[in-house]
């Protein structure tokens, strides 16, 4: 099924629960979804859905990390169930074994020896695992292994 039926199926859902939460966070990814695609002025291929995902997760942790350090447990509340949701539309993460394997094949790959190879493993690891790690860690992977 396409994300954005399935955004459909589950607005549909939540509207039924009355569950505000869930509802206000679909609204927003779709929202996301539209404005991209008319940005793009086309439909939107599956890796750039891919993307606008992981930017609305990336803000919500980001969002979440700013409320910790604030103290704001209320918010952070919030913020971790929005994440919760967010997160059955995102793709499968890779385990920390898994991406690490995906690293150390690039650089093999690419014949990266040094720290100023670093940019190149990461450009051509992000494509492999777009939507399913998050790039600070896959840069900590990489620096890991090349230095």
């Amino acid at each position: 099924m396409h994300l954005m039926d399935r955004l459909n199926e589950d607005l549909k859902s939540a509207l039924k629960a009355k569950d505000k939460k869930r509802l206000a966070v679909i609204r927003g990814i779709k929202s996301s979804l539209q404005n991209e695609a008319i940005k793009e002025a086309r439909e939107l291929e599956e890796e750039e859905t891919l993307l606008v995902l992981n930017r609305e997760w990336k803000q919500r942790k980001e969002s979440l990390h700013e409320f910790e350090k604030a103290n704001r447990d209320d918010l952070t509340h919030e913020v971790e169930q929005e994440i919760k949701i967010l997160s059955e539309y995102m793709p499968k993460q890779l385990s920390e074994e898994d991406l690490d394997n995906i690293v150390q094949d690039t650089i093999q790959e690419v014949g990266a020896s040094s720290k100023s190879d670093i940019g190149v493993v990461m450009s051509a690891v992000m494509p492999k695992v777009q939507g399913k790690a998050d790039g600070k860690q896959v840069n900590q992977l990489v620096q890991k292994h090349l230095t």
